[in-house]
């Protein structure tokens, strides 16, 4: 049975991966040398939900849960902002960029696609929706000191608004694990209802 690697995600515009490269570039200048795996710029996604190894026969009935999703679900704007890290600033394993969308409407679209993609035997999130963009991720091999530095510098780093995006569409993506990073395809996008008006 072939299977496919891949999950839901808003896609970023190159001004934004740019600005956010552009930050990497400066953590890691100051972070202990080879302690964070950072994401390439491609690779930076607004992730709605993982999917993982699917069955390729599975596809179909997951794009059409997905484009009725699209239908009923208005399009937002989002801002990008603020610095943080997963789980705690002393033990970090990931380092992101904050996401906010108050009107509730970026939360209402994930609670959608995980409604529509139960049934097909996809168990929702245990925990909530924190939406973020993923910078890098601490190294296993990092020593403990190395990783509480690492929290330090983001704790005292300021990331003032580096956007605002409108999130009109949203893609299924294929991911491909490669040794020198992951590969990613787009599937499909699905426009969400008024997306051209933003």
């Amino acid at each position: 049975m072939e299977t496919m690697r891949i999950f839901i995600a808003v896609p970023l515009p190159d001004s934004l991966l740019k600005k956010l490269s552009a930050l990497q570039q400066k953590l890691e200048r100051q972070s202990p040398h080879r302690s964070v795996r950072w994401v390439r710029p491609e690779g930076v996604h607004l992730t709605l939900k993982f999917l993982g190894d699917t069955p390729t026969e599975k596809l179909p009935e997951i794009k059409r849960a997905l484009a009725a999703v699209a239908r009923n679900t208005p399009a937002c704007t989002f801002t990008v902002e603020g610095l943080g890290c997963f789980p705690r600033p002393s033990r970090p394993r990931v380092i992101w960029v904050g996401v906010q969308e108050p009107t509730g409407r970026l939360a209402a679209l994930q609670d959608a696609i995980e409604e529509v993609l139960t049934p097909l035997g996809y168990e929702p999130e245990g925990r909530g929706f924190t939406p973020h963009l993923t910078l890098g991720r601490v190294r296993r091999k990092a020593s403990r000191s190395d990783a509480a530095q690492v929290g330090e510098i983001v704790t005292s780093t300021t990331v003032e608004l580096l956007a605002e995006e409108p999130a009109d569409r949203f893609a299924l993506i294929r991911s491909v694990l490669k040794p020198t990073g992951a590969e990613y395809t787009t599937l499909e996008e699905f426009p969400l209802r008024g997306g051209n008006d933003l």
